[in-house]
């Protein structure tokens, strides 16, 4: 059987750990942490009062279609395995200068909720959802393949889109082709978040995130994300999947350019391929020689753009906050200033847009009777000498308590029950993520498709990437996609049968209209995958 080591259970490590078994490939997986998960998994804490449990790091579950195939693929149901609840309200929006919408999935009662604000852009509001699922639609191929080369970016398909995605645009002047009101364009742009960057410098194409949960909808997994990291372990493992975790590679073993073993724990593992789901910069500089790597050495690392950090408070608090919606988010009344606090200046601001998590309004299993699970972010730089969170961090966490007020809580302070709290620094010490950018590198056009690190990593012969560190980028779906690229590419390389990998749409017949190999662009326009 051919070997395959996958370094990091992570979201993408275990979709394609499904993959790769279902191919019949020998699959190991090996974690630095005690749990599967990675940034997606569950913190639990005792407490006297009982078990509290969090997610670490995304709590927006999105467009679920993608990991349903993965797990269709492999003959499972996702939804046999994780209960999915469809949120409505989707989130609660703050404004620091005035206004709020508890945004819906139903289109006429969303129409409502912007005209509360402006009733010009509600007026809009379905023109935006018409063209962003045309432009969903045309870019949703360039989602599913690989981008190994130039070549595989200038071919004609991916001209013709150009038109439609409009890439001298930012996300900001995208949405302003639509909605007058400053407030309404960031209700549709504060998704640029999940790829931690600011809307006035994320591409215009990025305005698909925000149609995508109007259309698809905004999910909760019941027992938090962390339940669908645990459920693709349970699945991975029943198809003969080793899942080692507590296991940190210290190093790997290598035969020229080629990835021969990773050491961990003091045992070698052998492997014919390899497939890293660790943070990319941090894996790379730390695991792979700097003479081995031509295109991403440790000096062009240091010249990338890097996504924002984020500071984290995880509060066990005593009572229930029913006004308080399962996802809220408040908008600093100067919210461009404080995004260029985070990605210019790399400052604290004073007054800090932020996020509260409250799943226990919903889900029980979150938090003692009586009590909530309280999640707590605010984005800030990634680690930058201008910020020194050992000293920063008592006066920040004040800062952030005091910020929660806004929407009307009580003082949580005398409440806390249990209390964890997380800066970049302690991203990058406890969870080996490089400066603490917990969304990776920056999704600017100079870091996106070919420009990412590859999914057939160009360096190195016979390593592969997943993640939010290489094409097509940050977020749960998008992560998800990147197995599927990466396990596809691995398994076609290695001569294994990889149609069950092919993105498919149910009940549909799809052309796919082009397949980078290797910088060669070769046409399949008459292969037709019927489902």
């Amino acid at each position: 059987m051919a070997r395959v080591v996958i370094i990091g259970a992570g979201p993408g490590g275990l979709a394609s750990a499904m993959l790769l078994a279902k191919a019949g490939v020998d699959v190991t997986i090996l974690e630095r942490l005690p749990n599967v998960g990675g940034r997606t998994s569950t913190i639990s804490a005792k407490s006297p009062v009982g078990d509290f449990r969090f997610d670490l790091g995304p709590t927006f579950f999105l467009y679920p279609r993608v990991l349903e195939s993965i797990f269709k693929a492999v003959g499972s149901d996702l939804h046999k395995h994780v209960d999915l609840r469809r949120l409505d309200p989707q989130y609660h929006l703050i404004f620091g200068n005035g206004g709020e919408i508890r945004a819906t999935p139903e289109l006429a009662r969303m129409r409502e909720q912007i005209a509360s604000v402006s009733e010009h852009d509600a007026n809009q509001f379905q023109r935006f959802m018409d063209d962003n699922r045309k432009k969903m639609r045309l870019f949703r191929p360039v989602l599913e393949q690989p981008f190994q080369s130039l070549a595989d970016v200038v071919t004609w398909p991916m001209l013709k889109l150009l038109p439609t995605l409009r890439p001298a645009l930012s996300l900001e002047r995208e949405l302003a082709r639509y909605f007058d009101d400053p407030r309404i364009r960031l209700a549709f742009s504060f998704q640029s978040k999940y790829l931690g960057m600011s809307p006035f410098k994320c591409p215009s194409l990025f305005s698909i995130l925000s149609f995508l949960e109007y259309e698809h909808g905004v999910w909760h997994p019941m027992g938090g994300c962390g339940s669908i990291s645990e459920a693709m372990a349970k699945v991975a493992r029943s198809m003969g999947v080793r899942i080692i975790t507590g296991h940190e590679v210290s190093g790997l073993e290598f035969q020229g350019k080629r990835v021969k073993a990773a050491i961990a724990g003091g045992e070698r593992f052998a492997c014919d391929s390899m497939l890293v789901n660790a943070d990319f910069c941090h894996a790379m500089r730390k695991l792979v020689p700097d003479s081995l790597r031509k295109r991403w050495t440790n000096d062009r690392i240091e010249r990338k753009k890097f996504s924002c950090s984020t500071f984290m408070l995880y509060l066990g608090v005593e009572g229930t906050f029913p006004e308080l919606e399962h996802h809220t988010i408040y908008m600093s009344g100067d919210y461009e200033g404080n995004l260029t606090d985070i990605d210019s200046r790399h400052m604290l601001s004073a007054d800090p847009s932020f996020y509260i998590h409250n799943p226990s309004r919903l889900d029980p299993s979150m938090a003692p009777r009586g009590h909530s699970s309280l999640y707590l972010l605010v984005p800030v730089s990634h680690q930058h000498q201008n910020i020194d969170w050992k000293a920063e961090a008592p006066r920040f966490r004040e800062l952030a308590l005091n910020q929660v007020r806004r929407l009307g809580l009580p003082d949580l302070r005398p409440l806390i029950r249990h209390e964890k709290m997380l800066t970049p620094d302690d991203w990058e010490q406890q969870y080996a993520i490089h400066k603490g950018a917990v969304f990776n590198l920056a999704h600017n056009l100079g870091q996106m498709l070919h420009l990412r690190p590859r999914n057939r990593f160009e360096d190195l012969e016979g390593v592969y990437l997943t993640g939010g560190g290489t094409h097509p980028g940050s977020g749960l779906p998008v992560i998800y996609e990147s197995a599927r690229i990466s396990s596809r590419l691995l398994l076609k390389d290695m001569g294994q049968p990889y149609d069950h990998c092919v993105p498919r749409d149910e009940g549909t017949e799809r052309t796919s209209r082009w397949w980078p190999t290797g910088g060669k662009t070769k046409s399949v326009a008459s292969e037709k995958l019927t489902v």
